[in-house]
């Protein structure tokens, strides 16, 4: 008995001595990291004032608030972020219920729909510039086969701009989405749909009788990891517009990147970091309470 009460803790000392060299070095790369952002927004360190730091307290915290700049790309954050999940949610449902649909070919279509994901985003945004472009672009192509006279550059008007990068993002992470809401959808049983079938349920109501409880946990779930995707992106804009024109598609975590690399403002940007930060756990937070709530 004594012998048996022993050896598992033998087992986990071992264990942990296994990943202990994995710990460390996560712990550095990560924690360090985080430590160091909320030190560093207390301070004003500018590379072009010399790099000195100097303690200003809750300084950087109160300039973010008469930013314009950085209160205009919250806002265009917010809006990037809810119009994307918003329609990733309905158009990754509707292409998930396509794909479980039995026909010839489906294999190779749910192969087909991932190709956009797998591309680079930088790839993505490069190719996104041409695409919307007035003269060779075949967005406007597409249009004009309707509208001979149509000409619009998509990508020098800010609203416009918006709409584009925000049609861009979907093309991309839909798919992948959609896959993963398929994952869910093949462990209904058949069973459930024919039970409900012979009971007069028609397709519509056994959608939102059946289906959609029975897969909202996967949704629930996919929506915290692709709303913070959407919260820290930073590619898409980088690749697409570098945040204009002006400041009208420049993200948090673009303006986070200006800060910090282009203007040197370590400070500052560090600041900006930590309250995106603050924002990413309320919202997790707030996510998975609804995940626990619908359980």
């Amino acid at each position: 008995m004594k012998a048996l009460l022993v050896k598992p803790p033998k087992k986990f000392l071992i264990a942990w001595l296994l990943i202990l060299p994995v710990l460390i070095v996560r712990g550095f790369t990560i924690i360090y990291p985080i430590i160091m952002t909320f030190i560093n927004s207390f301070f004003d360190i500018n590379m072009f004032k010399g790099g000195v730091a100097k303690f200003v307290g809750l300084k950087n915290y109160i300039d973010i608030f008469s930013d314009s700049k950085v209160i205009s790309s919250l806002h265009f954050t917010i809006t990037f972020t809810v119009v994307s999940m918003i329609f990733h949610v309905v158009l990754g449902i509707l292409l998930a219920l396509l794909l479980n649909m039995k026909f010839k070919g489906k294999k190779l279509l749910r192969t087909i729909t991932l190709i956009p994901w797998a591309m680079p985003m930088i790839v993505t945004g490069l190719a996104a510039q041409w695409a919307f472009n007035d003269d060779y672009g075949f967005v406007n192509d597409l249009i004009r086969r309707i509208f001979p006279y149509f000409h619009f550059d998509w990508l020098t008007h800010p609203e416009s701009a918006r709409i584009a990068v925000i049609l861009v993002d979907l093309w991309k992470d839909v798919p992948f989405f959609a896959i993963l809401v398929l994952a869910s959808l093949q462990f209904i049983p058949e069973e459930i749909y024919e039970s409900a079938k012979i009971d007069g349920a028609g397709v519509i109501k056994s959608f939102f009788s059946i289906t959609l409880p029975l897969i909202m946990r996967t949704i629930l779930t996919l929506c915290i990891f692709f709303t913070m995707w959407r919260i820290v992106s930073y590619d898409i804009v980088y690749a697409m517009t570098t945040g204009g024109p002006g400041d009208s598609t420049s993200l948090l975590a673009y303006r986070i990147a200006i800060e910090a690399f282009t203007n040197l403002n370590i400070g500052y940007s560090s600041a900006i970091a930590v309250c995106l930060f603050i924002v990413m756990i309320i919202i997790s937070s707030l996510s998975f309470l609804a995940i626990r709530k619908h359980d």
